[in-house]
């Protein structure tokens, strides 16, 4: 008799259901695992030989037969061993009843009891989809598990719970209010404050409006000046995520094995700051089956590249689709994997080599070649996608003495920057967008409407300024952001003139 049992398989951040049938035949003694299974999953007939006799359960004495279907699909993980187990222990007339709307997951120790897996809200979220009503997890997972809405989770300590859970004493379902999960975990506590951060007012207002907008942004400036430190206070002043950006994060950091099982949702905002060393695949992800790279894991926050012109030109050049795109997407011979990747950009690097071009006490010793040499590493397709670029020029003597003045707390920055979000996830509430930075060239042309003299201002500006097309929509959108954290309706010329000195730096 084949008995069966439900499970699931990662794809990418996503999943599907899989059925995982077994057989027991005449044969010598053995197990075999089919169904495009990779070694974790090809292991797990040991795991669940010595687990089942471990818990006080027979193991048959012929060979098994294990299929995991739809066969073209690719396993991997550890997952597949709790299916397996149940489905084995039927075959040795355990009344553990049949349904497809009953599905198990979970990794067995040689013990019989289950571990943690990765990937279980992805997992949970794809079974719901696919019509099952009832899980079975690893108990660490249960919480994580219970963040999909209108699905019963069971947490599992041990295999023998499963048994017991069907003839005996039934397990308690794990519930989890995720909108009063978030609500109580809001208020975050930051290390890095703006408070701290003496002058530098136009890098600061340049951070506040990236931080409302969604917007890229480069500082220059020389060594010291405080550019890694305004960048570290960047998280303080972002708002605070909404439950579709952290239920995305949750499923990102779930499949990495990056979640921690006492706070199964990501409540904070994510700040990637990635050395200079890294490859491009651990930028953008890759790997024999595809992971998440950088790019991904700042999905919704900050990708922080300090020493920017340090990096690899390889490196920076892979970034310049995902900026547009939003996403990635990852080809392998075998397989395509599409991940998230609307992040924000901020980049800090000197002007020069030594790092002193343009500095109020020191000379640069820098030639004219090497300084467009320095520069050169950063192309201008990647800088057309970088919506702000502002110099961060050396603190004046005074301004660093200075300590009756106390600069605007990040709490009151974060105010207008948290109204302004509000402001655009009104705005584009039926456009499956939350910020400005996200709009395409079409919605642009409906939200960022400008007057005759705006108008007027902007043709001179792109001329003047030789803007591609690209910079000139980015110029909008900057200026649509500086008139939403002054709560305006309309794009007025103040706004306008505002964003262009953010956009012409470096020209």
């Amino acid at each position: 008799m084949v008995t069966k049992a439900i499970t699931a398989a990662a794809v990418g951040i996503n999943s599907c259901k899989i059925e995982v049938e077994v057989d027991v035949v005449n044969s010598l003694p053995g197990m075999s695992i089919v169904g495009l299974p990779d070694n974790a999953v090809s292991e797990a007939k040991e795991r669940v030989r010595s687990a089942i006799k471990n818990s006080g359960y027979t193991f048959p004495s012929s060979k098994v037969v294990v299929n995991l279907a739809p066969a073209d699909i690719r396993k991997e993980g550890t997952n597949f061993d709790l299916p397996i187990a149940v489905c084995i222990l039927k075959e040795e007339g355990i009344d553990i009843p049949d349904d497809e709307k009953t599905a198990f997951l979970g990794e067995l120790s040689l013990d019989g009891s289950l571990r943690k897996i990765n990937g279980v809200i992805s997992l949970t979220s794809g079974l719901k989809d696919a019509g099952v009503t009832t899980v079975f997890v690893p108990y660490e997972n249960a919480k994580e598990a219970a963040l999909v809405q209108g699905i019963r989770v069971f947490g599992v300590k041990h295999l023998g719970d499963i048994v017991s859970h069907y003839i005996e004493t039934p397990l308690e379902g794990t519930v989890v209010d995720i909108n009063n999960y978030l609500k109580e975990h809001a208020e975050e506590d930051f290390v890095f404050d703006f408070k701290d951060v003496k002058g530098q007012s136009k890098a600061k207002k340049a951070l506040e409006i990236a931080a409302a907008g969604g917007h890229n942004l480069l500082m220059t400036g020389s060594p010291g000046s405080g550019k890694t430190l305004m960048a570290k206070c960047l998280p303080s002043i972002l708002p605070p995520l909404e439950l579709q950006e952290a239920l995305e994060l949750t499923k990102i950091y779930s499949i990495c094995g990056l979640l921690n099982p006492e706070e199964p949702l990501v409540i904070k905002r994510p700040y990637r700051a990635v050395h200079h060393t890294a490859s491009p695949n651990g930028i953008i992800g890759g790997g024999t089956n595809p992971k998440p790279g950088e790019i991904t894991l700042a999905h919704r926050g900050v990708l922080f590249l300090d020493e920017m012109a340090e990096f690899p030109r390889q490196v920076l050049e892979v970034l310049r689709q995902p900026i547009e795109d939003g996403e990635i997407v990852i080809s392998r011979a075998k397989v395509s994997i599409k991940y998230p990747a609307k992040f924000m950009l901020i980049g800090a690097m000197n002007p020069c080599p030594c790092g002193f071009l343009g500095d109020r006490e020191k000379e640069c010793s820098c030639t004219d070649f090497q300084i467009q040499r320095y520069r050169a590493r950063l192309s201008g397709p990647l800088l057309d996608r970088i919506d702000l670029i502002v110099n961060v020029p050396r603190l004046t003597t005074e301004e660093l003495i200075n300590t009756k003045t106390e600069a605007e707390p990040s709490s009151e920055i974060r105010k207008r920057v948290v109204t302004a979000r509000k402001i655009q996830a009104e705005r584009y509430k039926n456009e499956g967008i939350l910020t400005n930075a996200e709009l395409t060239s079409k919605q642009i042309k409906t939200y960022c409407v400008l007057d005759k003299l705006s108008s007027d201002f902007m043709k001179e500006a792109a001329q003047k300024y030789m803007l591609s097309g690209r910079k000139f929509n980015r110029v909008l959108k900057i200026a649509r952001t500086i008139a939403d954290l002054e709560q305006k309706e309309n794009i007025e010329l103040k706004h306008l003139t505002g964003a262009l000195q953010y956009k012409v730096d470096m020209n």
